[in-house]
């Protein structure tokens, strides 16, 4: 196993995790019923976007440390699954979701009393950022 991390890779899957993230939550895709599911208005969300940079920076901190491990899981994936980089990064990334992201989110419907349909559109960001990352990584 190679256990050389390529960091340029990690930065810039965390760079695409943020981008799929901003498309994601954007009025493009799932920003109103995310809004309404949260309890945000327009005005909150306005009032609350000073603080956003120190928010964002934290999010880009745990999405690096993510891509981080997430290549670390595809290198020893590599020996185990035999398939080509890419479909190697693409199921890691997967079962990394299903085992670990979407349990961990159920919890907030389960305890957090979240809606089901919260859970759908946060859990399918997760999904749609760690199978990004793991484009990034395998390619790179």
């Amino acid at each position: 196993m190679d256990a050389q991390v390529n960091f340029l890779a990690v930065v810039l899957a965390g760079i695409v995790s943020m981008v799929v993230g901003f498309l994601w939550y954007s009025p493009v895709l799932f920003a109103k019923p995310w809004m309404k599911l949260m309890g945000y208005s327009t005005k909150s969300m306005k009032e609350s976007q000073q603080e956003m940079g120190k928010l964002y920076l934290l999010s880009f901190v745990a999405t690096l440390l993510t891509a981080f491990v997430l290549s670390h899981v595809m290198a020893l994936s590599d020996n185990y699954y035999q398939y080509p980089r890419l479909m190697t990064g693409i199921t890691t990334a997967f079962w990394m979701w299903i085992g670990f992201i979407a349990p961990t989110q159920m919890t907030e419907v389960i305890f957090g009393k979240k809606s089901w349909s919260l859970f759908a559109i946060n859990t399918g960001y997760q999904l749609a950022s760690v199978m990004a990352m793991s484009v990034i990584l395998a390619l790179l």
